[in-house]
């Protein structure tokens, strides 16, 4: 009844150690610099060389999954006798879960026997990490692979994600502001609080002057949302700026005892997007 493994994707930001310990599975999405042809995945370059080229004026581009990839993933696993619940990248940002879902809509038919369950998570970065984490919890208490998709489908319209950048020109370059307001921001010191909505896309929320005021709203957030201030599970991930996680870290814990679980990096795939320096905050919320 408990016989399934969850399988994942590199943009939950959850280093492969820790996934391994996890016992979850993943493929990779992939990036590349400038017009190079060489594509990385996050596995082959550190999170602190990746945001250095980008320091150093480098632009990246990523690549979602395809079904070919997820097809030769899953099989194993399924040829094993095991079922499949997969958990992918939210789809309001990349292709990579409709990959997942078509490649386990193809398996479904050599693989009668089988469950492969795919769930958008509707999720990105540590977030997308935290629902991973709370979806093992669930199975190792003996959940079976339908409670626990039926568990994570539940849990995602409260999976809090907010978050701030430390340099506007990422956000311009892809589209999400305009030079103008980039401009504008940059010479008075803005700084945007953003965060994930139900369709799992990125929306600007407000607006701050001075950094050390982002990682204050952040936390402000924390104590509107949060569903258990003082218990709940936390998650940061950060752009190579640990000073900033460490200070946002002491105001949650100094306003709301609350404990931070895990820190990781922003990985490539949405570090190409906000460049060095953004800060994220996850947390389950009566809301998003």
């Amino acid at each position: 009844m408990n016989d399934f493994i969850i399988f994942t994707d590199s943009s939950c930001d959850i280093s492969p150690e820790t996934l391994g310990e996890w016992g979850v599975s993943y493929s990779s999405l992939t990036f590349t610099f400038d017009d190079s042809e060489k594509q990385f995945t996050n596995d082959e370059m550190s999170a602190v060389d990746f945001y250095n080229k980008m320091r150093e004026g480098h632009s990246a581009k990523t690549s979602a999954v395809n079904v070919e990839s997820f097809v030769k993933s899953f099989e194993p696993h399924l040829s094993a006798g095991h079922d499949v619940l997969y958990l992918g990248f939210s789809s309001g940002l990349s292709n990579t879960y409709n990959s997942g879902r078509i490649a386990a809509e193809q398996l479904r038919i050599s693989y009668p026997e089988r469950k492969i369950i795919a769930v958008d998570t509707l999720s990105a970065s540590a977030g997308f990490g935290l629902l991973l984490y709370l979806a093992v919890q669930k199975k190792e208490s003996g959940a079976s692979i339908d409670e626990t998709a039926s568990y994570v489908r539940d849990t995602v319209p409260h999976l809090c994600h907010w978050f701030t950048v430390d340099d506007l020109d990422y956000l311009k370059r892809g589209g999400r502001i305009s030079p103008t307001v980039a401009f504008i921001g940059k010479a008075l010191g803005i700084k945007p609080v953003l965060h994930m909505d139900n369709e799992g896309h990125l929306i600007n929320m407000s607006k701050v002057r001075g950094r050390k005021a982002s990682l204050d709203a952040l936390a402000d957030k924390y104590g509107q949302l949060a569903e258990d201030p003082e218990n709940g599970t936390v998650f940061i991930s950060n752009g190579d700026c640990a000073q900033d996680v460490e200070y946002l870290s002491n105001v949650l814990h100094d306003r709301y005892n609350a404990k931070v679980k895990l820190v990781t990096y922003v990985g490539p795939v949405i570090g190409a997007h906000t460049g060095p320096g953004v800060l994220a905050l996850f947390f389950i919320g009566k809301e998003r």
